[in-house]
């Protein structure tokens, strides 16, 4: 079976999916974005949610994707990683157009902010969620 490259798969997931709403893996054109560094002695993310989130963004608007999964206003920040998890940081991203995506809610996407199937594996399913007030 012959392997694709990964520019050629996001062009064939694009043509897959044939416009509006972004699956799991093809995340918007534009500049990609660095992954989340975590050392081996900072905070690991806590599972938020098993599923991704549909997101309406905006082109040219700053958003902060919580990290951390703390948050209460999944996907995006509200600070909570200051007291929760001091190591880890929300990551900032500039969307280049309007688009409906899916941001991930299990933090263990290896495409953030973007939902990359991930929370599919057992490890994610099995994880317990945080509780919610």
């Amino acid at each position: 079976m012959r392997m694709l490259s990964p520019a050629a798969l996001v062009t064939l997931v694009r043509a897959a999916a044939g416009g509006g709403v972004r699956r799991c893996r093809a995340p918007p054109a534009g500049p990609r974005i660095p992954a989340v560094r975590r050392s081996s002695g900072a905070p690991q993310p806590v599972v938020a949610a098993k599923e991704p989130f549909p997101v309406e963004l905006k082109a040219g608007k700053t958003y902060a994707w919580c990290s951390c999964g703390h948050s209460k206003r999944q996907p995006f920040c509200d600070g909570a990683h200051k007291k929760a998890a001091p190591g880890l940081s929300p990551l900032r991203f500039t969307p280049a157009e309007d688009a409906l995506v899916w941001l991930c809610g299990c933090k263990r996407t290896r495409t953030p902010p973007y939902c990359d199937g991930t929370h599919k594996e057992e490890a994610v399913q099995g994880a317990p969620l945080p509780p919610r007030p």
